[in-house]
């Protein structure tokens, strides 16, 4: 028995020191493309076309072509990618700055040049760390609405360490849930966040709610129509539908103190909206390159769209919300409106009005490399002062934020005039 205890011991420590998949493939790539199983340890960690891995200082960017690739860092000059041989896979390996996101764009022979996409050069909390415990993730829910008409809905539930099922948690509802539930391989790292900053007492062990948006009966995708219609159906949907079935796993906080909601680009409005309807259930708001355009704007029907919040805010009279907002100068412009200006627009809202706001505002496109960044410091703060004997809070907008100008654009890729 003893020898079998020892045993045991000692699988469980070479557990615990076993590299990160990541951590892994970056420590391939770094013996250069003829690597054994390079090719194949790309298509398992990222995807059979490649993909962006990022451990500590060290970048592999990986496409996948029948002809040469290469690949532009930064808008500098694009340089030439390696094949892996016997394979479809060209690889770049490159050491760049942490603390920063990188702007990446792949020019592939005979094709146009690809969009251009951002990674993450992540800060120390984004990793994990052998002595903070792990959280919990569930099996994959479904749910059946009948406030979208039969749409079925997949969820999960992640709680942090520490979170207890029989006493009700705090709680953060983020849309899009599906992109979060792969750990430390999806771009946002949530939940080796949370159990960082839980461990270091920055936030409350939370119980995280990753709820993917939904399709109706006949298969339409009915994100959009959930995401950015300026109504509070979809948070109906949240706090009458979906919670009470998270509520047969885990108690949760009722209080909208001790509730947030995140999500990004139509995510991002939905969880404005859901604050702004019902600001007693939802005060801690994450929007990340949201999209407060008018994509569900139908005038003739009389429907609202999220262009309008800029103004809404100035006008109506002051939601006690907490809120995180963030963009990108090079997000998208299209016929929906103007990511950027929008962002920018509600930001100077938020201060006109003195809610207690941040608005991160750097160079990243329509993607997640800024939010993911930033993640361990925009949970932080969201959730700052947090006590868990209150249930309210009047949320004040910091004196140093009042102390500084509203946000003014300037033209930066061509001459003024």
């Amino acid at each position: 028995m003893k020898t079998f205890a020892l045993l045991l011991a000692a699988a469980c420590a070479a557990a615990a020191q076993a590299p990160h998949p990541l951590e892994a493939l970056v420590d391939l790539a770094r013996q250069g493309p003829a690597a054994p199983g390079l090719a194949a340890a790309i298509a398992k960690t990222l995807s059979p076309n490649g993909g962006a891995a990022v451990w500590g200082q060290d970048f592999l960017f990986a496409a996948a072509s029948e002809t040469h690739v290469r690949i532009a860092l930064n808008h500098a000059a694009p340089v030439a990618m390696e094949r892996i041989p016997g394979s479809n896979l060209w690889i770049h390996f490159v050491k760049m700055r942490t603390g920063v996101t990188h702007a990446y764009q792949y020019f592939i022979e005979g094709k146009p040049p690809s969009n251009r996409s951002d990674v993450t050069g992540y800060n120390p909390d984004s990793y994990p760390k052998n002595s903070v415990p792990r959280g919990t993730l569930s099996g994959k829910y479904v749910i059946e609405s009948k406030l979208y008409g039969g749409m079925k809905a997949d969820y999960w539930i992640y709680a942090a360490p520490g979170a207890d099922p029989a006493v009700p948690a705090p709680l953060m509802v983020w849309q899009d849930g599906q992109n979060l539930v792969n750990g430390d391989l999806t771009r946002m790292r949530l939940f080796t966040v949370t159990e960082n900053l839980v461990h270091q007492k920055r936030i409350p062990p939370l119980v995280h709610v990753l709820i993917a948006p939904g399709f109706a009966p006949d298969g339409h995708p009915m994100r959009s129509v959930q995401y950015d219609s300026m109504d509070d159906r979809y948070t109906r949907f949240l706090l009458e539908e979906v919670l009470p079935e998270v509520e047969k796993s885990y108690k949760l906080r009722r209080d909208g103190y001790s509730r947030a909601i995140g999500g990004e680009s139509s995510g991002g409005i939905c969880s404005f909206t859901a604050a702004w309807f019902h600001p007693d259930k939802f005060a801690r708001v994450h929007s990340t390159i949201g999209s407060f355009t008018s994509i569900q704007w139908r005038p003739r029907e009389g429907r609202d769209g999220g262009n309008l919040y800029p103004f809404l805010v100035r006008k109506e009279p002051k939601r006690n919300i907490r809120v995180w907002l963030s963009d990108g100068a090079d997000d998208l412009e299209n016929a929906h409106g103007s990511w950027p200006l929008q962002n920018i627009q509600l930001a100077n809202s938020l201060k006109m009005k003195e809610y207690d706001f941040h608005f991160r505002f750097a160079s990243a496109a329509h993607n997640s490399a800024q939010a993911a960044l930033d993640l361990p410091e925009s949970l932080a703060w969201l959730w700052r002062g947090y006590d868990p004997a209150k249930t309210s809070e009047e949320f004040q907008m910091d004196p140093a934020e009042k102390e500084k100008p509203f946000y003014r654009v300037t033209i930066m890729n061509r001459d003024a005039w």
